[in-house]
């Protein structure tokens, strides 16, 4: 793989990553629920997530999304009406402490905010289909394969932790910044809207 092919990815992949999706507003939502204490479970939650994509699209389901619009319906759907009910929780959600020693900064709090990312990240049948498609176009035949790929997917998942870290420090600094309850719930009805309507948005999806 030559560098100028190298970097070709790394482009691709920002406008990717940064572009807004499902995962960008889970990150989003959740951060201006939770504030920055939330930022570590997310990036944590979706870098797994992203790892679950490329090693299922690595071995083949990927192709087998790509193949089976049953498979993909279903996974779609289920990946959807996750977003909404977190979008629904987060609308009725009513204020919270921006102690970072109140309740909502136990462990248990940031399993549950961890879990939820990795979720939504890894339950998006377009990115397994996407990284079968996207990762062989950089991929150079005159080299060994396995090395390409496994610079593809550490320059990948970098640049996709970054993403997610970036959207959730501003959000969570947006957070930490608001003392009021009822703007803090106003807050939350946001991030509970945007969930919502990244539920639609992947219902939505067309196979193919």
């Amino acid at each position: 793989m030559t560098v100028d092919l190298w970097l070709a990815f790394v482009t691709a992949s920002l406008v990717l990553c940064f572009t807004p999706g499902p995962t960008v507003f889970l990150v989003v939502g959740q951060a201006l629920a939770y504030g920055k204490r939330s930022i570590v479970p997310l990036a944590a939650g979706a870098l797994v997530g992203d790892i679950i994509l490329l090693t299922s699209s690595f071995l083949g389901l990927g192709l087998l999304l790509a193949i089976s619009a049953t498979l993909f319906n279903f996974i779609k759907f289920v990946g959807a009406a996750y977003l909404i009910y977190l979008g629904i929780k987060a609308f009725c959600r009513k204020s919270v402490s921006i102690n970072p020693n109140a309740g909502l900064a136990s462990k248990e709090c940031s399993f549950i905010i961890f879990r939820d990312a990795l979720l939504v990240t890894a339950l998006n049948p377009k990115g397994m289909v996407f990284f079968m498609a996207f990762l062989p176009l950089f991929i150079s035949t005159a080299a060994p394969v396995m090395p390409q790929m496994i610079i593809l997917a550490v320059s990948f998942l970098a640049i996709s932790l970054l993403s997610v870290s970036c959207y959730a420090l501003l959000s969570g600094f947006l957070r930490g910044h608001i003392a009021k309850p009822k703007v803090q719930e106003r807050f939350n009805k946001l991030g509970g809207s945007l969930l919502v309507g990244a539920g639609l948005m992947t219902a939505s999806m067309q196979h193919g």
